[in-house]
């Protein structure tokens, strides 16, 4: 996805991602195509609530679309039917503020 849209992307400075995208590999390839760092937010393996800095930028991302009628369950049949859902949910949001 980032080496399609590299041209869309100029001015990206941090990539920040949740727990499932660990790893030097990943974090390398976004360094090579984008040019910024990869930073990765972990939740908290206690089960009390603590507030982890900028995991709620991840979370509230993910709130949001689960807002998202089209997204509350994934039914889609393509993945790119899916993505352009997801594009779609975010794109809602953006007009509406």
């Amino acid at each position: 996805m980032f080496e399609k849209a590299r041209t869309f992307l100029p001015r990206v400075e941090n990539i920040l991602c949740d727990g499932g995208y660990i790893g030097q590999p990943f974090a390398d390839k976004i360094k090579n195509i984008l040019g910024c760092p990869v930073e990765v937010v972990k939740r908290s393996d206690e089960h009390n609530f603590k507030v982890i800095p900028k995991r709620w930028v991840v979370e509230r991302c993910f709130a949001w679309l689960e807002k998202s009628r089209r997204l509350f369950k994934n039914v889609e049949r393509k993945l790119s039917t899916s993505k352009q859902m997801v594009v779609l949910a975010f794109l809602g949001l953006l007009i509406k503020r």
